[in-house]
């Protein structure tokens, strides 16, 4: 009896002790189910909301805006300042350029004179408003907008498109410029045939310079008369970024009348040279003016034209012959015809 007690105890306590362990196995399976379902949760979280969605920008409707050969973004020339003397070729110039033309019935005047505490603008001063018009061209030529009379722009790059350094003797010699631009005063009877009026104005109307740690700005307001030239249509011719290299003032004045009156590709254009002293503005003895002259035909290289020295019927004449694509030489508003008013 005692014998059958004992293992019955025993039995109960067997199983009494296997009764926790089941019910904590449960819990603890319970508990790892749990938690690989939290962890399955999170981490879904962070795979869907680690980063931000990214939004792509709405495209902006309106027209969409040209991309510009480099000859549309080329500086320019005004046909206008190329016909007649506007510009002295010598740098510290400070007698007055007085130009006198009959052109059928009209007569054309130019009288350029300059402010008392400078020299008249030069032909060299003039690169800035090759730079400028270049600029407004390119509005034009993408469709954006009208060019603004006010043009701000970096220094550098005007000096990029001049072919300049941008050292410190640059930096003076730009302001200097910009101010005998400003205060060089013009007179004309041109867009003013008629002379029913008479006025005076300088090539810009204000100036300014900014210097700031990141970038150096030049502010440029141009007198209305220049604006209007600049922005009548066909009123701009192509520069060739060779001009810029030309030291001399002869043979940038020489380039500039041969771009404005030669045709294309192989033609050719005589001028007397009479004709091309009096064009020229010069206040040299036209003795040697001739001598210059002569010597610059002889060195010959004025880009883009052949000149030559021609002796005919008790006269002198210079040829100019275009040698570039009449392509590559146009402007990209219009082509202005040169008309011919050597004798």
């Amino acid at each position: 009896m005692k014998k059958f007690i004992i293992s019955a105890l025993s039995r109960l306590l067997r199983k009494l002790e296997k009764e926790p362990k089941a019910h904590s196995v449960v819990v603890e399976k319970t508990k790892t189910i749990d938690e690989v379902s939290e962890q399955t949760i999170e981490k879904w979280h962070i795979a869907h909301q680690a980063e931000p969605r990214e939004l792509k920008p709405k495209k902006v409707k309106g027209p969409k805006l040209k991309t510009l050969s480099p000859e549309e973004k080329a500086v320019r020339d005004i046909t206008e300042m190329m016909e007649v003397p506007f510009l002295a070729l010598s740098k510290k110039r400070i007698t007055p350029i007085i130009y006198e033309k009959h052109n059928g019935s009209n007569m054309i005047r130019v009288k350029v004179s300059r402010h008392t505490d400078h020299f008249l603008a030069s032909i060299y001063d003039w690169d800035i408003v090759l730079f400028v018009a270049g600029k407004m061209q390119e509005i034009l030529n993408s469709g954006s907008d009208i060019p603004p009379r006010t043009m701000i722009f970096p220094r550098y790059e005007l000096f990029k498109a001049l072919k300049r350094h941008d050292g410190e003797k640059q930096k003076l010699d730009l302001k200097a410029a910009l101010s005998r631009l400003q205060s060089t005063l013009i007179r004309t009877t041109i867009r003013n045939e008629d002379g029913r009026y008479d006025a005076g104005f300088g090539f810009l109307e204000s100036w300014s310079y900014t210097k700031r740690k990141d970038i150096k700005e030049i502010k440029i307001t141009l007198s209305e008369w220049l604006y209007d030239g600049i922005c009548a249509k066909g009123s701009l011719l192509m520069v060739d970024p060779g001009y810029f290299n030309l030291t001399s003032a002869l043979k940038r004045f020489l380039y500039r009348t041969a771009r404005k009156h030669v045709g294309g590709h192989g033609k050719s254009w005589e001028f007397l040279i009479e004709t091309l002293y009096e064009k020229s503005g010069s206040e040299q003895e036209f003795r040697f003016f001739k001598r210059d002259l002569r010597e610059a035909v002889l060195e010959n290289d004025v880009p883009g034209f052949f000149l030559e020295w021609i002796e005919k019927d008790h006269k002198t004449f210079i040829s100019f012959k275009n040698l570039r694509k009449s392509s590559l030489l146009m402007s990209v508003s219009c082509e202005v015809d040169g008309e011919n008013l050597s004798p």
